[in-house]
């Protein structure tokens, strides 16, 4: 999938959350669970991909990503449950 979208990574159901942006989520999906990207996502396991926004631009993929992490937790987690609310892993839907 080679567009701009905004994704939310966690390694549980209300486990921790990380949001992301990217022009190809596949790619970057795969290298989340492969961990090859060092850093926050490799060190706490964040393997499942729980939602995802696909944009028309990178910039309105970049403001989106800017307003998901100004939110709080709370709205995070409603955002996910009501797209997903069994936390599924997406990966395979978009592969």
């Amino acid at each position: 999938m080679k567009q701009p979208c905004v994704y939310i990574m966690t390694n549980r159901r209300h486990g921790t959350l990380y949001i992301g942006v990217t022009s190809n989520l596949i790619q970057r999906v795969w290298q989340h669970k492969s961990d090859l990207v060092a850093g926050f996502t490799k060190r706490y396991s964040l393997h499942r991909l729980v939602w995802f926004e696909v944009h028309e631009t990178m910039g309105s993929a970049i403001s989106r990503e800017k307003q998901l992490k100004a939110g709080n937790r709370q709205r995070k987690l409603r955002l996910v449950e009501s797209l997903n609310p069994e936390w599924r892993d997406l990966y395979g839907e978009i592969v």
